[in-house]
């Protein structure tokens, strides 16, 4: 059973950035390498605390035969890592899906290219109970920490209940939880279930939101729990929102961090604009006027439009920007100047550059 080293445990707990790691593919719709490998380095010099290779914004169909890009890519980006030499910890977070032979195949595999946690997909198993996956969860427990993870069910999630996350969050090597149900009566069950947890102290809780950040990130809940008050709070996030713009995403975590330790009203009044922005910001990126149809192509827009990705393409070729979403992501980048990072990109990809 692979642990999670203290220092990374530390930073996971102290909250910190993971974006979620696009796919990179030329006109021929096939891996772009240089691309891939240009990616990894720009969340590296953004600040992020880690990375989540082999996620839904990197692209379910990675796993299809056709295709066999999954071990390839933790490879990539595991080799990027290596080369930056960091002196600072940096967590390494490998997708999991699938049956219990596959999530556990995979889970062997992140172990292999030096992963350090999984992020352990519950969609597509509508077929299973929740106690079969709890005894899923316990298998690839048992081979690396996992990072749990509450899909809302208009992207292939479902509803757990209450009970569900009690026995969850009691499993050994289950080190945090990433919150994406998109629902507050359903984030709150995580949390309470963590409050409630004899674990809960050694569980870290990650948003997941897209479209509650800001909101999530600075919230704090309070329950009773044997007689005595117990707070949990979201540590960071690891979000598709924040394979763009992430050096941003890196500041704004920092302030709410200060807010904090010192609130003052001009804080908060310029944490609850930029909340809104960035929710409203997020709509356009995710296409939630199409529900969500062209999530992934807008992530890609935006790494197009800065110059650190090619095109748009993905590998199901159905999946493209939707009628109007340019528009919006060019309304959104103009309106909200505070949230975009073109320039820290323009002086990262001439260092870049210079190097290669």
């Amino acid at each position: 059973m692979k642990r999670l080293e203290t220092q990374k445990r530390e930073l996971l707990f102290a909250g910190t950035v993971f974006p979620a790691h696009p796919l990179c593919l030329n006109e021929d719709r096939l891996l772009d390498e240089n691309g891939q490998r240009l990616l990894t380095n720009y969340y590296i010099e953004s600040g992020a605390g880690g990375v989540a290779v082999g996620v839904h914004s990197t692209q379910f169909e990675i796993r299809l035969p056709q295709y066999d890009l999954f071990e390839r890519l933790l490879k990539i980006s595991a080799e990027e890592i290596d080369k930056a030499k960091l002196t600072r910890p940096f967590i390494r977070i490998a997708g999991i899906v699938g049956s219990t032979e596959q999530a556990i195949a995979e889970a062997k595999l992140a172990i292999a290219y030096g992963y350090d946690m999984g992020l352990l997909s519950m969609g597509g198993l509508q077929e299973l109970t929740e106690n079969e996956i709890l005894r899923r969860t316990e298998a690839v427990a048992q081979i690396i920490p996992v990072f749990g993870f509450y899909l809302q069910p208009s992207v292939g999630g479902r509803i757990f209940s209450y009970d569900f996350w009690t026995k969850f969050v009691n499993i050994e090597n289950v080190e945090a939880i990433k919150c994406a149900s998109f629902n507050r009566y359903q984030t709150l069950d995580v949390v309470r279930a963590i409050a409630n947890s004899p674990r809960g102290e050694q569980i870290a809780l990650y948003t997941g939101n897209d479209d509650n950040i800001v909101a999530d990130l600075l919230s704090i809940y309070r329950f009773e729990v044997n007689g005595s008050a117990k707070e949990v709070q979201f540590r960071g996030g690891l979000l598709g929102h924040w394979a763009v713009w992430t050096s941003k995403a890196v500041e704004l975590l920092q302030l709410v961090k200060e807010f904090k330790m010192q609130p003052t009203p001009e804080k908060w009044r310029h944490l609850q604009i930029v909340g809104s922005q960035t929710t409203d910001a997020n709509a356009a990126l995710f296409d939630v006027a199409n529900d969500f149809e062209g999530c992934i192509p807008g992530i890609h827009e935006v790494l197009v439009r800065q110059g650190l990705m090619k095109g748009v393409w993905c590998l199901n070729p159905h999946e493209v920007l939707s009628d109007g979403q340019s528009g919006e992501l060019t309304r959104i980048h103009n309106d909200y100047p505070l949230l975009h990072d073109d320039d820290f990109v323009r002086e990262f990809l001439e260092r870049y550059e210079s190097q290669s």
